[in-house]
C-alpha cells in the first residue's frame, strides 16, 4: 500500500489490462493506431537485426495508407513468400490429384462390374443367347438348376413351417372344444337336474269349516301334465 503511495506521488500511474476490441473513439483510436504502429514496425527492426532474420511488414491504415518495413527488399521478400507457399500447397494438390485418379479407376470398374452383372442376367432370363457357345449354355443351365434345387428347398421348408403352425393351432382348438364339451355338459346336467324337481307332483289340500274346495296339481311334460279340481258339493 505505502509502495503504491510513493508510485502514485512519484507520477506513476498503474497500467490496467487493455480489452481487446474495437476503440469507439475516433481520436483515441487514432492515437493508438499510431503508437501501435510504430511499436510493430520497431519490434519487426529489432528482430531483424538480432536474430539475422528475413523480415517484411505490411500495414494499411483505416484510411488505406500503407506502412511497411523490409529487412532486404520487399519485391524479394514477396517473391520469395511466394515460392514457399507454392511448394506448400503443391504436395496437396498432387495428393487430391492421386485420390481423384484412384476414385476414378474404382468407378470405371465397378461399372464394369455392372455391365457384367447385367449380362449374365439377361442369359438367365432367356435373352441374349445367340452369342453363347456350348459351354456357356451348359454353365448356364447348371446354374438354373442349381437356383431351382434352392428353390425347391426353400419351399419345402416353408411347407413344413406352415405345416407345424397348422398343427399347433389344431392343438389349440382341441383343447378349446374339449373345454367347451366339459363345460357344455355341466350345462347340461344342471339343467337335468332342475327338470326332475319341477317334475315332481304337488298336492295342495285345504279342508275347513267354511271351505270343502280340494285341488290337486299335477307338473311334468305338456303331454303328462293335467289339473283335477273336484267341484264344489
Amino acid at each position: 500500500m505505502n509502495e503504491e503511495r510513493n508510485r502514485i506521488r512519484r507520477g506513476e500511474m498503474v497500467r490496467g489490462k487493455t480489452q481487446m476490441r474495437r476503440i469507439e473513439n475516433a481520436t483515441s483510436r487514432q492515437v493508438t493506431f499510431s503508437k501501435r504502429r510504430n511499436g510493430l514496425l520497431k519490434k519487426a527492426f529489432e528482430l531483424s537485426v538480432l536474430c539475422d532474420a528475413e523480415v517484411g511488414l505490411v500495414i494499411f491504415s483505416p484510411r488505406g495508407k500503407l506502412y511497411e518495413f523490409a529487412s532486404s527488399s520487399m519485391q524479394e521478400i514477396v517473391e520469395r513468400y511466394k515460392r514457399h507457399s507454392k511448394d506448400k500447397v503443391q504436395p496437396e494438390n498432387q495428393a487430391v490429384g492421386q485420390n481423384m485418379q484412384h476414385l476414378k479407376l474404382e468407378t470405371a470398374s465397378l461399372m464394369k462390374k455392372i455391365e457384367l452383372l447385367d449380362t449374365s442376367k439377361r442369359k438367365l432370363l432367356g435373352e441374349g443367347l445367340g452369342s453363347c457357345t456350348l459351354e456357356e449354355l451348359q454353365q448356364i443351365e447348371k446354374q438354373l438348376e442349381r437356383s431351382v434345387s434352392a428353390i425347391r428347398a426353400r419351399k419345402m421348408q416353408v411347407f413344413r413351417e406352415q405345416m407345424d403352425r397348422l398343427k399347433e393351432k389344431e392343438k389349440a382348438l382341441a383343447v378349446e372344444n374339449a373345454m367347451l364339451r366339459e363345460k357344455f355338459g355341466g350345462l347340461q346336467q344342471r339343467q337335468t337336474s332342475s327338470g326332475e324337481k319341477e317334475g315332481e307332483v304337488i298336492c295342495i289340500e285345504g279342508g275347513s269349516d267354511k271351505s270343502d274346495v280340494e285341488t290337486e296339481l299335477f307338473i311334468g311334460p305338456p303331454d303328462e301334465c293335467r289339473i283335477r279340481r273336484p267341484l264344489q258339493n
